[in-house]
């Protein structure tokens, strides 16, 4: 099945998404806490009503859920589901800096079909549909791939920005790991692994969401890469949308050594 028409329409609306957001972003921020101690702006709403209204108006029988709204009961379970994050990465939003993105997914029997990820302030552009994986940047559009690093030892990291934590330090020691990135954006951070600048991200904790990974998950495997829990189980999007036992993805090389090693480390979450 083709997904023209859907992956044009979400790299329409992630544009335009984006530029408002980046408008905004330069102007005056508004910033409110949400449950949990989060940020939020008014950047994130209006992004996530402009998203909502043109994927509604564009695809009537699909249910949408937002990161900024309450999802309709059964959304997860549907056929067809779209996930969308109008600001992955708030506080290097807040911050002024260009580590965020506005990421829209499409799952199709609970497996993200349609990926879009863009950063507004660098106007970089990754996109996949089953047909294949691209980034669109400085006028140029791309076909992603990961790296053919398959040795443990040589892998290069990308870590959280604001939500790093001592758990990274584990994970570095027990891999034996040196080189570390630090990205804000959840998208952005799967998305340079798709592009071969990175192998490996792990996130141990349980606070991300359906909405961070769909978008995302689908650039990173048609790129050859992979995304899983910590024990090396494939996310599912028809059930929850919390992520509860956390994040690997990585170029699928290095995959099942990482969460082999990884495993006791986070036993407590099994």
């Amino acid at each position: 099945m083709s997904f023209a028409r859907e992956l044009a329409r979400a790299i329409e609306l992630a544009r335009l998404a984006g530029t408002e957001v980046l408008r905004m972003q330069r102007g005056e921020l508004q910033v409110e806490m949400k449950p949990g101690d989060e940020p939020v702006t008014v950047a994130d709403r209006r992004a996530s009503e402009l998203i909502v209204a043109g994927l509604g108006a564009s695809f009537p029988g699909d249910p949408i859920i937002s990161e900024e709204l309450a999802p309709a009961p059964g959304a997860l379970g549907a056929p067809r589901c779209w996930l969308v994050d109008p600001i992955d990465g708030t506080k290097d939003f807040i911050r002024g800096e260009d580590g965020y993105s506005v990421m829209i997914g499409l799952a199709r029997d609970g497996r993200p079909a349609v990926g879009v990820v863009y950063q507004p302030v660098i106007d970089r552009l990754f996109h996949a549909t089953p047909d294949g994986a691209f980034v669109t940047y400085q006028g140029r559009t791309s076909p992603l791939a990961v790296s053919a690093v398959a040795n443990v030892a040589d892998i290069r990291l990308v870590a959280s920005k604001s939500h790093r934590s001592a758990d990274i330090d584990r994970v570095k020691d027990q891999l034996g790991i040196a080189d570390e990135l630090n990205i804000g954006s959840v998208g952005v951070k799967l998305c340079v692994i798709a592009a071969g600048l990175r192998e490996l991200y792990v996130n141990p904790a349980t606070k991300t969401k359906a909405w961070d990974t769909c978008a995302p998950e689908a650039i990173l495997v048609r790129a050859g890469g992979r995304l899983s829990d910590l024990f090396g189980n494939p996310i599912d999007y028809t059930r929850e949308l919390a992520h509860r036992r956390g994040l690997v993805a990585s170029n699928g090389r290095v995959h099942d050594e990482v969460v082999a090693k990884l495993a006791p480390l986070f036993a407590h979450l099994a």
